[in-house]
């Protein structure tokens, strides 16, 4: 889960009243009252440019009046122009202005139980001015670089085809050492052969050079906690407070104070990402707002947006002080347009949402579908948890147990993070991956993509109890994101006697446990180089002290990023790690009898997936000791022995492929031994 939350969002406001909700409302006259809404179905909500004219259209059901008021400037000043929009059909109102005012800020004002609200660019906005108060009227058309039209990234059979490296673009590129000119931008990542003291490559190159096939950034809308007023002091956040959906976040500009500027470079670095091969993934959070009565959704239809308790008040399903309220058809419109919106003007090549569970699964299906129609090589994973309860039954809920009743949608998996590396919110807790005996029967959940499996055996799972996925296409993997300790941090805190090169080992071990699973693989940028962010917990808005890659590293620790290079081309190279169905895994994947704790030995067989070699031979060592495993007879080629891997085989001093016949065998202590008959 996302914890920016604690600490940092208002508690809960009293819902809105409106007259047709009464005075003492419940849960369910709530629902009642909002459910007898009108619904509009047209796509021309905001503004809309048509030839010379500006036409502007707002839902607002419960609304006793609306203006439309022109403003000359993102802030401050008295508007140029007021307008009483007209009501309209199914709960909207409009106007229109000729000429198009461009250049201007717009914002409407709702009139509600006899009181004017704060202005409001409405929820539709798809370009603001600085701090995002106002919309701004230009030629969003026009705010592209050149060669736009012919953008698109990279194409995927299936979702488990990609290797998905999370982001943040400040934590990226902002480091003194980064050679990066426009750091903390979006088009940091535009910026091609930049390099840190030690020559290292950084930015694009090292994203090139790693070998990942997407990139996933943390939330790039406009965002609530950041300044754009005030960049050279500039603070830092994660982006999970939503402002303007529609929009990117100003910050991550080079001139907020231009609308045009924002949309132009995030398009820039999108199209020179997809020139590398590599597809972008937006983190979106559509489950809660930054403010409650502030939000533009409170400002545009009150209470409408969001869940209530049975006093009237916000639930908090995200522990934010609001959840939305998706399986009302207005916000499940919201964000299926939202998303649509992303994929259609930004090319945005798949969607990450932010506790997932908070919306039902009708959207969420929704979702898939529609974006599945514009882009065949779009996907969707989020986080199937909440951070609490809520009035959405549990069986509506796009819950992880759930995600078989959600075609081409994937989920998180808790059960492989937790057993490989030890629960997230312990820090002195170990995992297999650290010498924690009896986890091994999770970590075969997670190897087997939380399918059914003849020899896995649910009942001993440490998180799930059952096959909740009906395919690997439905789960991912990892062990470390933003959320929690990163993976250096966490061995760091429950390894503290061990040495720099033991942990290091660890964190080896735990990702090639992750990355030769089935399932899709997800990496945490910077681990690759071993970056740490300083013990901190919850660095949602620490400085860049703790949160920017000190590229440096990756001279200091270049064994490391070199084992991650090798793990990702192994499993780019071979499909036996990527099969499609349930039915390809429990067919070839085939477990040897347990012998020691921490010890975990399978095969891979009959040339699964097409793949060219005939078996494959993991053994994965999590304990504090050396163990012996016996390897069935044969000519097997050594793809990683002792914390050492490369795709084409491991050499020997005198450049040969090193080879073993089988038998006994020794697995040095955390570490994976994975061999491939060829024939």
């Amino acid at each position: 889960m996302t914890d920016l939350c604690v600490g940092s969002v208002m508690a809960s406001a009293a819902l809105v009243s409106h007259a047709a909700v009464p005075a003492s409302p419940t849960v369910i006259s709530v629902n009642s009252a909002y459910s007898q809404y009108p619904v509009y179905m047209g796509d021309d909500l905001g503004i809309t440019i048509i030839g010379e004219t500006a036409k502007f259209r707002m839902w607002s059901p419960s609304a006793q009046a609306v203006k439309l008021k022109i403003y000359a400037n993102a802030r401050g000043g008295v508007p140029e122009t007021v307008v009483e929009m007209e009501k309209s059909e199914n709960g909207t109102w409009k106007t229109a202005i000729t000429p198009v005012p461009y250049g201007k800020y717009y914002t409407f004002q709702v009139k509600d139980n006899g009181k004017w609200l704060a202005e409001t660019p409405g929820i539709w906005a798809k370009a603001v001015g600085v701090n995002g108060h106002r919309g701004a009227i230009i030629d969003i058309s026009s705010a592209t670089p050149e060669g736009w039209a012919g953008d698109h990234g990279p194409s995927l059979k299936n979702i488990n085809d990609a290797v998905i490296y999370e982001m943040h673009h400040r934590d990226f590129s902002v480091h003194p050492n980064s050679g990066i000119v426009n750091k903390g931008k979006f088009i940091a990542l535009s910026e091609s052969g930049t390099s840190s003291p030690s020559g290292e490559a950084t930015g694009i190159d090292h994203l090139k050079e790693l070998g990942v096939t997407h990139v996933h950034i943390l939330p790039s809308y406009d965002f609530n906690s950041i300044d754009e007023s005030q960049l050279p002091s500039n603070g830092y956040n994660w982006g999970y407070d939503p402002q303007n959906y529609n929009v990117p976040e100003g910050s991550y500009s080079t001139n907020p104070a231009d609308p045009a500027t924002r949309i132009k470079e995030m398009k820039q670095m999108i199209q020179d990402l997809h020139k590398a091969g590599i597809g972008v993934v937006m983190d979106v959070v559509y489950n809660h707002t930054a403010q409650n009565d502030d939000s533009n959704f409170s400002l545009t239809a009150p209470g409408y947006f969001y869940r209530h308790r049975p006093d009237g008040t916000y639930s908090d399903a995200s522990g934010c002080g609001n959840e939305t309220a998706s399986d009302r058809k207005m916000m499940g419109d919201f964000i299926v347009n939202s998303v649509k919106y992303w994929a259609k003007e930004y090319h945005i090549d798949g969607f990450r949402f932010d506790l997932m569970a908070i919306h039902d699964m009708e959207t969420m299906n929704r979702v898939a579908k529609e974006l599945k129609a514009i882009n065949p090589d779009i996907f969707v994973y989020g986080e199937g948890w909440t951070a609490g309860d809520s009035p959405l039954p549990v069986e509506l809920r796009a819950l992880k147990e759930n995600v078989a009743k959600m075609n081409g949608i994937a989920v998180f998996s808790d059960d492989i993070r937790d057993a490989v590396k030890g629960h997230y919110s312990d820090a002195a807790d170990r995992g297999f991956a650290t010498g924690k005996p009896g986890l091994e029967e999770t970590v075969k959940i997670g190897i087997v993509a939380s399918t059914a499996h003849p020899q896995v055996d649910y009942s001993k799972g440490a998180n799930s109890k059952f096959p909740y996925a009906s395919s690997p296409q439905q789960v991912i993997n990892y062990v470390s994101c933003h959320d929690d300790l990163c993976l250096t941090d966490k061995l760091a805190k429950s390894m503290p006697e061990a040495s720099m090169e033991e942990r290091q080992r660890a964190a080896r071990l735990a990702q090639t446990i992750v990355f030769t699973s089935q399932g899709t693989p997800f990496m945490f940028a910077g681990e690759e180089v071993f970056r740490d962010k300083k013990g901190v917990h919850n660095s949602y808005k620490s400085p860049d002290s703790i949160n920017a890659i000190d590229w440096n590293l990756k001279h200091v620790n270049r064994r490391q990023f070199d084992y991650y290079k090798e793990l990702i081309a192994l499993r780019k190279s071979h499909p036996a790690f990527r099969m499609s169905t349930a039915a390809d895994i429990a067919r070839n994947i085939r477990f040897d009898k347990p012998t020691d704790a921490n010890l975990i030995s399978y095969s891979i067989l009959n040339n699964a997936n097409g793949d060219e070699w005939k078996e494959i031979k993991l053994v994965f060592n999590g304990a504090d000791n050396d163990a012996e495993t016996n390897i069935p007879k044969g000519d097997w080629m050594v793809i990683a022995y002792d914390g050492e891997i490369n795709h084409n085989g491991l050499k020997t001093d005198a450049g040969a492929v090193r080879t073993i016949k089988g038998g006994k065998t020794i697995v040095p202590h955390r570490s994976a031994l994975i061999l491939a008959k060829i024939r």
